[in-house]
Order: structure tokens, then sequence, then C-alpha cells
């Protein structure tokens, strides 16, 4: 296999300012109202629906840092039958589903929807859950478009 380069230099040498953005967002959703598993698994998701290789390999890295098991993270493209998901991690993937998904017949999160989660969450937590998805999407782009190399620590995963 051929040396892995990114497209793009590391954005922080343009916006050092990134680096904070990233850290307070990470704060913010990891704030405990939604167990750190299932902001991993709803991040990880995202990459996956995105085709993002940079991030699948990522959170894939860190949920199984964090001690996720095998079973877990390797079904998570079939979650609706994986047996390894609680019923509140289904709906957060179901909500991540349905925010990344395009909708040809009515709004992507529909008022059925944002009830079913909401029997899983409070305010706070939808709220987290909210802000998962959005740190997961602010993201994406960068995975697509630079194309940082997956599985290297940050700080060494551009090449340029």
């Amino acid at each position: 296999m051929s040396e892995l380069t990114s497209r793009l230099p590391d954005p922080l040498q343009f916006f050092p300012e990134m680096a904070s953005f990233g850290a307070e967002t990470s704060k913010a959703v990891h704030n405990g109202a939604v167990p750190d598993a299932t902001i991993g698994l709803v991040q990880l998701r995202a990459g996956q629906l995105v085709g993002s290789t940079y991030h699948t390999v990522m959170q894939s890295g860190m949920l199984r840092t964090a001690g996720e098991s095998a079973e877990r993270i390797d079904s998570l493209p079939s979650w609706r039958d994986s047996p390894y998901f609680t019923a509140q991690e289904k709906a957060a993937l179901d909500l991540t589903e349905a925010v990344l998904t395009p909708s040809f017949f009515g709004e992507r999160v529909s008022d059925e929807l944002f009830a079913r989660t909401a029997e899983h969450y409070d305010d706070k937590a939808m709220w987290t859950l909210v802000l998962a998805i959005a740190q997961i999407m602010f993201f994406i782009p960068v995975g697509l478009v630079a194309k940082p190399i997956p599985g290297r620590p940050f700080g060494q995963n551009y090449s340029r």
C-alpha cells in the first residue's frame, strides 16, 4: 500500500482557534447527560453514513479505547436489528440517521421520531444529542475534503 497523504495541510496553521473550538464542543457534548458510549456511537454512525473513512476509523478507535465491544462497533451499520444496543441508544441512532439522511416525503425529524426519542432523554440530553450530531457534522467536511490520514493522532494526521 502506498503512503497515505492528506489533500490539505493541517488547518490549525491557518485557524489555530479550531483547537479551542474542538475542545469546547467536546466539553459541551460530554457533559454527562448522555453516556459517552452513546455519543461515540452517534458520531461513528454519522461518519459511516457520509462515507468518511477518517471519521469511521477515528470514532471506532475511540470506542475501542473506551472499552466498547467489537460486536457493538461491528454491528452498528445494522443497529436496528442488532441485539447489542439499548432502546435509548437506538433512539439516538434513529435521530442521527434522520438528520443525515435526505427525506423525500416530509421533514427529516418528524414529530413522531422526536417524541419517540424524547421518551428516553430529557431536555438537556436531547440538546446534548443535537450538539453531538452538530459537532461531528462540523468536522465531516474536513474528513471528506481535506482527507486527514486515518488512524494517525491529531497533529500527525496531515502530510503537508
